[in-house]
C-alpha cells in the first residue's frame, strides 16, 4: 500500500476553522470576536505545522481565547475589557517577534489584531487585561515574576540572593558566605547551572609556590526563551572587552535590553546585567590578574543538575586544593615561630610590618579582605593585590544582599561574621606563607 501525503499546513488550518465554525455559538460573542476566535483556533492548528520552537504565537493566542471567551457584549463595559485583552494579545505578539520573524502564523495573527482594533476603536495605549500574570508582567525581567508570584499569593516573600566573589592568589568567597584560600591552577567552574556558567582559569604568581591568580574569566549567559540567544563573554589578562565575543554589547530585543554590558573603566573594570536572571556580574583588571564578583537569586543558583556538582562557588574548593585552615581563615597554622630569615629569602620587597602598614591604608577594618591583603604581598610582592582586595571588599559592599554579613573576621568560623578576633593574624600569616613556600 503507498504512503498517503500528508495534509498541508493551510489544509489543516482550513479544516480547524471548518470545524470551529460549526461548533461556534453566535449568542455568546458579537461577530468580530467570534471571527478572532475562529480565526485563533485555525491558527493553533496550523502553529504546529510551522511554528519555530521558540515562537511563543500560540501561547499568546491561548491566553487571548482565555481573557475572551467569558466576554459578553450585553454586558456593561465589554469594549473596555476587549481592548485591553487585544493590547495584552499585541503587546505578546511583539516580545516574541524576533523567534517568529518570517512566521505566517504570527504575522497572519498581527494583522487580525490591526484589523480588530480598529473595528473596536481600541487604543494602542492603554491598560491590559490582568486575568493572565505572563501576559501582564514582563517575562524578561525577573524581578516582575517575582513580583507576579507574590501578588498571586504564591510566595509572599522577596527573592533571596546570593553572593560569590573570587580575587587575588586566589581567594573565594562562596555561596554560603565560606572564605577560603586555594591553589586551583588551571581551568575551574565558579558556577554551572541551568542559567549561567562561570568558569576561571589560575596561573601560579611567583615560582616555587603554590599561589595562584586568575588570567582568564569565560562567562556563559545561556539562550533564556524570547529574551537572549546564548552570549559567550571572555576576559584575558590585558584584554578585558567591553563586548561579547560575537561583538554585541546585549541581549534580548526592544529599547530595554535583557542582557547588557557596561564598562565602567576601558579596559579595567565592565559589568553584565542580567535582567532576565536577575544576576549582576563584575570583572576587573588590577595588575596582571582578574577579579570577579556576582549576585545571583537564590533558585536560580541552585537549578543545576546531579553532574553538575564541582562549582567552587556552591561547594567551594576541594580539600586538596585549599591552603587555608578548612575554616576559611588564613591565620591557620598558628603555635610554630618562622625564622625572619626564611621570610627574606622568600618575600623580598615586603616585610609584615610594610605589608600590613599599606594595607591598612586601603583598609581599616582587618577583617579578613585586610589579612588576605597582607598574605598577597608578602606572597608575591606585588602592590596590585592591595587594590585587588580593597576592590573585592567594595564589590561585596555593592552586591551582597545582607549588609551585616559583608566583613568576616578572622577569628570566625566557617565565614560566621563576629565583631573581632583573639588570634594573632601576623604570626598566623608567618606560619602559614612559610608552608606555602615549602
Amino acid at each position: 500500500m503507498g504512503l498517503r501525503a500528508a495534509p498541508s499546513c493551510a489544509a489543516a488550518a482550513s479544516a480547524a476553522a471548518a470545524g470551529a465554525e460549526q461548533r461556534h455559538r453566535p449568542q455568546l460573542c458579537p461577530p468580530p470576536l467570534a471571527l478572532l476566535l475562529l480565526l485563533s483556533l485555525g491558527l493553533l492548528h496550523a502553529g504546529d505545522c510551522q511554528q519555530p520552537a521558540q515562537c511563543r504565537i500560540q501561547k499568546c493566542t491561548t491566553d487571548f481565547v482565555s481573557l475572551t471567551s467569558h466576554l459578553n457584549s450585553a454586558i456593561d463595559g465589554f469594549d473596555s475589557e476587549f481592548c485591553k485583552a487585544l493590547r495584552a494579545y499585541a503587546g505578546c505578539t511583539q516580545r516574541t517577534s524576533k523567534a517568529c520573524r518570517g512566521n505566517l502564523v504570527y504575522h497572519s495573527a498581527v494583522l487580525g489584531i490591526s484589523d480588530l482594533m480598529s473595528q473596536r476603536n481600541c487604543s494602542k495605549d492603554g491598560p491590559t487585561s490582568s486575568t493572565n500574570p505572563e501576559v501582564t508582567h514582563d517575562p524578561c525581567n525577573y524581578h516582575s515574576h517575582a513580583g507576579a508570584r507574590e501578588h498571586r499569593g504564591g510566595d509572599l516573600s522577596p527573592p533571596s540572593y546570593l553572593f560569590c566573589g573570587l580575587f587575588g592568589d586566589p581567594h573565594l568567597r562562596t555561596f554560603k558566605d565560606h572564605f577560603q584560600t586555594c591553589k586551583v591552577e588551571g581551568a575551574w567552574p565558579l558556577i554551572d547551572n541551568n542559567y549561567l556558567s562561570v568558569q576561571v582559569t589560575n596561573v601560579p604568581v611567583v615560582p616555587g609556590s603554590s599561589a595562584t591568580a586568575t588570567n582568564k574569566i569565560t562567562i556563559i549567559f545561556k539562550a533564556h526563551r524570547e529574551c537572549t540567544d546564548q552570549k559567550v563573554y571572555q576576559a584575558v589578562t590585558d584584554d578585558l572587552p567591553a563586548a561579547f565575543v560575537d561583538g554585541s554589547t546585549s541581549g534580548g530585543d526592544g529599547d530595554t535590553k535583557s542582557l547588557l554590558i557596561v564598562e565602567r573603566e576601558s579596559g579595567r573594570y565592565v559589568e553584565m546585567h542580567a535582567r532576565y536572571i536577575g544576576t549582576t556580574v563584575f570583572v576587573r583588571q588590577l595588575g596582571r590578574y582578574l577579579t570577579l564578583a556576582i549576585r545571583i537569586p537564590e533558585d536560580l543558583a541552585m537549578s543545576y543538575e546531579e553532574s553538575q556538582d564541582l562549582q567552587l562557588c556552591v561547594n567551594g574548593c576541594p580539600l586538596s586544593e585549599r591552603i587555608d585552615d578548612g575554616q576559611g581563615q588564613v591565620s591557620a597554622i598558628l603555635g610554630h615561630s618562622v625564622p625572619r630569615t626564611s621570610l627574606a629569602q622568600a618575600w623580598p620587597g615586603y616585610t609584615l610590618e610594610a605589608a600590613n602598614a599599606q594595607c591598612h591604608e586601603k583598609m581599616p577594618v582587618k577583617d579578613i579582605y585586610f589579612q588576605s591583603c597582607v598574605f598577597d604581598l608578602l606572597t608575591t610582592g606585588d602592590a596590585n593585590f592591595t587594590a585587588a582586595a580593597h576592590s573585592a571588599l567594595e564589590d561585596v559592599e555593592a552586591l551582597h544582599p545582607r549588609k551585616e554579613r559583608w566583613h568576616i573576621f578572622p577569628s570566625s568560623s566557617h565565614g560566621t561574621p563576629r565583631g573581632g578576633g583573639h588570634l594573632s593574624v601576623s604570626l598566623g600569616l608567618t606560619c602559614l606563607i612559610f608552608i606555602v613556600f615549602l
